[in-house]
C-alpha cells in the first residue's frame, strides 16, 4: 500500500481546518464516550462522538491520531476492521491513539473530513489531517507494515510523545484497574492518604510524563490538606479575609472536592488580581495545582486557564 510521507503539514490537498468542527463538537450537549455494542476498546482506543472529538484534536497535539469512520448499520463489516486498526495500535504502547468515529452518529464529523467510503482511516497531527486518507478496509499485514513505517518517521521527524492509558481492558474487553495505579487507589480505598500521596509521589518521579499520576497526586494533596477540616469554620474564615490567601485556598479546595470547580477557580482567580507578589504567586500556583487535579482536557480548565491568563497580563 503507498502512502505519501507521514508529515506535520498535511498532505491532503486542500485538507480541512478542523478548528471550526472543535467549536461545534465543544458546544453539543450530548454524551459521549460511550463504547457501542460491538465497537472496538483498548487501552489506547476511544469512541467518538460530536462531543468528544474536540478532546480527540487535541489529544493529536501530542502524538498522532489514527481516526477510524464506521458504520454499523450501514457496513457492519467495517466494525471488524477498526477492531484491526484499534488492534495494531495497542502494540504500540501510547505512540497512536485509535478513535473510532460512527458516520451515522457523527454526521458533522464525517462532513467536514469530506470521506468518501466506509471506513476511511486519517491519520492527524497537531490537530490537522497529516496525510492522504486510506479509504477502504486494508488487511492487519498492510496496516502492520504502514504503522511501523509512520513510527520510523515520527522518529525521524523527532516527535516522540504518547498518549497516556484511556482505559485498561480484561481478555472479555470489560474495563479493569490499571496495575501502575493499583497501590495509590487502594490506600486511597482505605483511607490512607498519606501513603496515597507517597504512592503516586513515585510514579510522578519515575515517569514525569504520566498525566493520570500526576491528576492523581494533585487530587491526592487536596484531600491531605483538607483532612479534619470543619467546613463551615473554612467558609466563615474565608469570607471574614477575601484577600488571606490561605484561607482563600482551604476554601477552594473545598469548593473543588464539593464539585464546585468553577467556583474553585474563581476564587483564585479573583485572588490572584487583588494581591501582589509571593501571595499572587502562591495563589496562581496553588490555581494551577487544581487545574492539574481536575484534567487539562476538561473545558472548565480551558475557561480558567483564560481567566487566569486575563487576571495576570
Amino acid at each position: 500500500m503507498s502512502q505519501q510521507p507521514f508529515s506535520r503539514q498535511p498532505a491532503v490537498a486542500g485538507a480541512v481546518d478542523l478548528s471550526g468542527l472543535q467549536q461545534h463538537a465543544a458546544a453539543q450537549a450530548a454524551p459521549g464516550g460511550a463504547a457501542q455494542p460491538g465497537s472496538p476498546s483498548g487501552a489506547y482506543t476511544v469512541q467518538v462522538t460530536e462531543a468528544t472529538f474536540q478532546s480527540v484534536v487535541e489529544a493529536s497535539m501530542t502524538a498522532p491520531v489514527v481516526l477510524v469512520v464506521v458504520s454499523g448499520t450501514r457496513m457492519p463489516g467495517s466494525l471488524d476492521y477498526a477492531a484491526d486498526v484499534a488492534q495494531v495500535v495497542e502494540g504500540y504502547d501510547g505512540r497512536f491513539l485509535a478513535a473510532i468515529a460512527d458516520a451515522d452518529a457523527t454526521p458533522t464529523i464525517a462532513s467536514a473530513l469530506q470521506v468518501q467510503q466506509i471506513p476511511s482511516t486519517f491519520v492527524l497531527l497537531d490537530g490537522r489531517p497529516a496525510m492522504q486518507p486510506i479509504p477502504g478496509v486494508v488487511s492487519v499485514e498492510e496496516l502492520q507494515t504502514l504503522f511501523a513505517q509512520l513510527g520510523q518517521q515520527l522518529t525521524m521527524q523527532g516527535i516522540s510523545g504518547r498518549h497516556q492509558p484511556r482505559q485498561a481492558v480484561t481478555e472479555d474487553g470489560e474495563p479493569a484497574a490499571d496495575p501502575r495505579y493499583a497501590a495509590a487507589e487502594e490506600a486511597l480505598v482505605a483511607g490512607d492518604i498519606d501513603l496515597a500521596v507517597a504512592e503516586y509521589q513515585k510514579l510522578v518521579e519515575g515517569n514525569p510524563a504520566d498525566v493520570e499520576a500526576a491528576r492523581g497526586l494533585a487530587m491526592a494533596k487536596i484531600l491531605q490538606r483538607t483532612r479534619g477540616v470543619d467546613l463551615n469554620a473554612a467558609r466563615a474564615a474565608g469570607a471574614a479575609a477575601p484577600d488571606d490567601v490561605d484561607a482563600q485556598i482551604m476554601v477552594a479546595d473545598l469548593d473543588l472536592l464539593g464539585g464546585h470547580v468553577e467556583d474553585a477557580f474563581a476564587r483564585l482567580v479573583g485572588l490572584v488580581s487583588r494581591t501582589a507578589g509571593d501571595e499572587r504567586n502562591k495563589a496562581r500556583e496553588h490555581l494551577i495545582a487544581l487545574f492539574e487535579a481536575v484534567g487539562n482536557e476538561d473545558p472548565r480548565v480551558l475557561n480558567g486557564r483564560r481567566a487566569l491568563a486575563s487576571a495576570l497580563f
